[in-house]
């Protein structure tokens, strides 16, 4: 038995450790990596959700200003039927044809107070007016 008592394991060790030093740095590099990758799939997250948001505040905005045309109230409480669902930067527009009124709501998608630029929320929805 000529090999001292842990000899091999010493080598072993020596081994990996400079393996380990040759890979210093890299969970560093892979995070500096992924990070941005994260990051930008969180803001996607955010635009789609404030796009959905913004499209359910059109078409509820849309079908409570067709009921008040279908009730009878004028162009202007239409729209501030309207408005008031969707918010103040909301574009309504009333369009009648005979005994049918469509009410259109478009809005621009804003998340955290930043436009997300050319996205638009369009919903529309018609009621036939009560005599």
């Amino acid at each position: 038995m000529s090999a001292r008592r842990g000899e091999g394991d010493r080598t072993a060790v020596g081994a990996a450790g400079r393996d380990a030093a040759h890979e210093r740095g890299s969970v560093t590099a892979e995070l500096a990596v992924v990070l941005p990758a994260v990051v930008l799939l969180l803001v996607a997250l955010l635009v789609l959700v404030a796009s959905a948001l913004t499209q359910l505040r059109c078409a509820d905005a849309a079908r409570a200003g067709a009921r008040a045309a279908a009730i009878g109230d004028d162009e202007s409480g239409v729209r501030a039927t309207a408005a008031r669902v969707a918010g103040p930067d909301a574009d309504v527009t009333v369009a009648r044809s005979g005994d049918w009124v469509t009410v259109s709501v478009s809005d621009a998608v804003v998340s955290r107070g930043m436009r997300t630029g050319p996205l638009v929320a369009r919903a529309s929805a018609v009621a036939w007016v009560e005599p």
